[in-house]
């Protein structure tokens, strides 16, 4: 490789490391040592410290262990005279660099404002958003382990013009990837160019600004290497584990734009050693041999227009679009959108125009596929500003179609024109609404790409079941309000259908093994009666997913020979899940949170948990990130759960589950909840006060704690035994 590319890098490394060096003595001296340092609401410490050496730094003395260890990797800098391989010093300067970044980045959270917002997404006035919090790490982690989203490119720097940045920015939300942008250059960032071009950034649209230094660079890093914990199985201090998960697995890439100076060759040093490659359009050195990552590792220069695909054959990732032919760009990058008033052309359906959203089968007679009609004005007709209603009528017929599949396929209504840029959808069935921007209309959209959209996604989608789809769009009210009639008795007879559908009124249960890439002996057994964990699969979309892919990670299992009905024991579900558990889980209870409970991956919306004293449980929601009742946060629990793990005392389940009469109806059901977070407390009310009155428990909602009137396990027990809650005369748990 190159001497010149390894001098930059090395001597950058230097640089960094000096700084972190300066910068704690001086935080010390200041601070003291005993001052906390964390990333704010993280279960994983400081993320690459803590998966490549297994460091548990929490205060600004532990920093200097993690200084000690970058200080050992520094290599010298390369001579004049002496020629050696590099590329080993090389991967050692950049690991250096990634422990002197992380040790900046740590101490800017003791300072005072913080200069990071510790939200999802900026606001008008803060741009820049750190590190990625436990929240955003479990919903967004999962998207690169179901694929939909591939990877990230990490850019560096800016580009030459703010529309070249709007370019590049669109073309990768188009390929579904993460966008994480640090590193300003003379001031100038990626991230402050989309801004002043109008773009939203955030978690929400995948384009993330994680910060203008060049050590914010590390934030990239940190959620890769937190993903090869969360989801890999790599435990801390396994190096070799986080960086081959990543290679293998995480298909990121370093986009190197406008200059690179020796600091930013020293990230990209870092980041070879995760198997990540750097792509710059200007003229650096290369180091085109493989080894590291999977072909190249750096090569330059390449155009800005060809910049993207040139990344993504470097890296070796695969992408998978179905090109969707409407006039704005198309995306799941796209569905965070938020299109606020100012910005809209026109308002659908909401709160003050009537709407619908339907589909049905049809015979395939009766369906004339591509076929869209639109009924009442088109866009064009429409003043900017106005707020009409809106009904999609949408038509499948197929061989394989059933009726049961006919609420899966039109609840994906929602996500298909989500995901159009500059179109926000909301709701479904008859509480639908959308609004389309100016800038969307300008570029030409219509109200007949909604079916445009519609027939592409479902063909490519759910091909195996539709062979013809046709759809009708309604802007006219009268059509709209005589439909919506007709969707609402559907409506009804389908959630009657699912509200009848019990346990034992079937001979079939459905697996889900979607999640083992992470959890690798989890297996998910979804039942009539209890979703899967993620709250995003129920029976029946198990078995429209089975028809639709036969090979997949949703397959029938027959129930076989009742071993126990009460806690929910089966023949051939253990035969099943102990083969498909790569033989470590023998017994399995579907109904029990004690004897042989459902394993958990980490995509669980819930954790249900025992608090012995009060002889009942807490429920916590994932988004609740402070202390639970059980001594630990939602981020220690699911790391305790999660994994695919047996742990009696502990489940890990969707919120529809908390509704249903099979809900841990071995050890007594709903009756037993204590407390929960006061959020999902609240969402569930009208659920909890309906068994509240079927089981003859008066005010049982009150009789739940939550944080506002507990925080220990002790405050718990005093308030449920002030409110007679039912939990406490009920049978020991143990």
């Amino acid at each position: 490789m190159s001497k010149l590319i390894a001098t930059k890098a090395i001597r950058g490394a230097h640089v960094l490391v000096k700084r972190a060096e300066e910068e704690l003595h001086l935080a010390i001296q200041q601070k003291g040592p005993e001052t906390k340092v964390e990333f704010p609401n993280t279960g994983y410490y400081l993320p690459v410290s803590h998966g490549i050496l297994g460091l548990h730094i929490q205060t600004l003395e532990g920093l200097q262990d993690l200084l000690n260890e970058a200080k050992k990797l520094l290599p010298p800098l390369p001579t004049d005279k002496l020629w050696v391989p590099y590329l080993g010093n090389t991967l050692d300067a950049g690991m250096a660099t990634l422990f002197a970044d992380e040790i900046i980045e740590a101490i800017k959270y003791t300072q005072d404002p913080l200069p990071y917002l510790l939200e999802a997404n900026p606001d008008e006035e803060h741009l820049w958003l750190g590190a990625a919090n436990d929240i955003i790490m479990r919903e967004r982690g999962i998207e690169f382990v179901d694929g939909t989203a591939p990877g990230f490119a990490a850019c560096v720097g800016y580009c030459p013009t703010n529309e070249i940045a709007v370019k590049i920015a669109r073309e990768l939300q188009e390929k579904n990837l993460y966008v994480f942008m640090s590193a300003a250059t003379d001031g100038k960032s990626m991230a402050q160019q989309l801004r002043e071009e109008g773009i939203q950034m955030g978690w929400d649209t995948r384009l993330v600004p994680f910060g203008d230094d060049v050590t914010a660079t590390i934030h990239s890093l940190g959620f890769a290497t937190r993903a090869a914990l969360s989801f890999g199985g790599a435990q801390p201090g396994d190096y070799q584990r986080v960086l081959r998960y990543n290679k293998n697995r995480i298909f990121a890439f370093v986009l190197a734009l406008g200059p690179v100076d020796d600091e930013k060759h020293a990230q990209a040093a870092g980041a070879i050693n995760y198997g990540f490659p750097t792509i710059a359009d200007t003229d650096i050195d290369q180091i085109l041999p493989s080894g590291i990552c999977t072909y190249e590792h750096v090569v330059s220069p390449v155009p800005l227009e060809k910049i993207v695909s040139k990344a993504i054959e470097v890296r070796g990732l695969k992408i998978n679009i179905t090109k969707v032919p409407i006039p704005v760009p198309y995306g799941p990058a796209f569905q965070g959108e938020r299109i606020r008033k100012e910005d809209m052309h026109v308002e659908l359906a909401g709160q003050l125009q009537p709407g619908f959203e339907f589909l049905t089968t049809k015979d395939m007679s009766e369906v004339e596929d591509g076929k869209i009609d639109l009924i009442g004005p088109e866009i064009a007709d429409v003043k900017e500003g106005t707020k009409i209603p809106l009904g999609i009528w949408v038509e499948v017929a197929g061989r394989e179609m059933q009726p049961d599949f006919e609420p899966i396929l039109e609840r994906q209504i929602h996500e298909f024109i989500n995901c159009a840029n500059g179109v926000f959808h909301m709701g479904q069935r008859d509480i639908n609404w959308v609004r389309i921007s100016k800038d969307a209309k300008a570029k030409g959209f219509t109200f007949h790409h909604f079916g445009t959209i519609l027939h592409a996604k479902i063909h490519g989608e759910f091909g195996k079941i539709a062979d013809k789809v046709q759809v009708k769009i309604y802007t006219r009210e009268k059509e709209i309000v005589e439909l919506r009639e007709v969707a609402r008795k559907v409506y009804k007879q389908r959630d009657d259908r699912l509200e009848d559908m019990t346990d034992e009124a079937v001979d079939t249960f459905y697996s889900c093994t979607l999640c083992q890439s992470f959890a690798p002996n989890h297996v998910c057994i979804i039942t009539p009666q209890r979703s899967g964990l993620c709250g995003a699969y129920n029976w029946l979309d198990g078995k429209a997913a089975f028809k639709i892919n036969p090979t997949g990670p949703n397959q029938p299992v027959k129930k076989g020979k009742v071993l126990d009905a009460d806690k929910g024991q089966w023949q051939d579900i253990n035969d099943f899940v102990f083969q498909n558990s790569h033989k470590t889980l023998e017994i399995f209870n579907a109904y029990s949170i004690i004897e042989f409970p459902m394993t958990s991956c980490g995509c669980f919306e819930c954790i249900s948990g025992l608090l012995p004293s009060t002889n009942g449980i807490m429920i916590v929601y994932r988004d609740y990130t402070e202390m639970t009742p059980s001594g630990m946060k939602f981020s220690t629990l699911a790391g305790t759960v999660g994994g695919g793990m047996q742990t009696p005392g502990f489940i890990g389940h969707s919120k529809q589950y908390i509704g249903s009469q099979k809900f841990i109806s071995a050890e007594g059901g709903v009756k037993r909840i204590v407390w929960m977070n006061k959020a999902l407390k609240e969402e569930m009310a009208p659920v909890l006060e309906e068994i509240g009155k079927k089981e003859g428990i008066e005010d049982f909602l009150d009789k739940i704690a939550d944080e506002t009137i507990a925080t220990t396990e002790e405050e718990v027990l005093e308030y449920i035994s002030k409110k007679n809650h039912p939990a406490l005369a009920m049978s020991p748990l143990f």
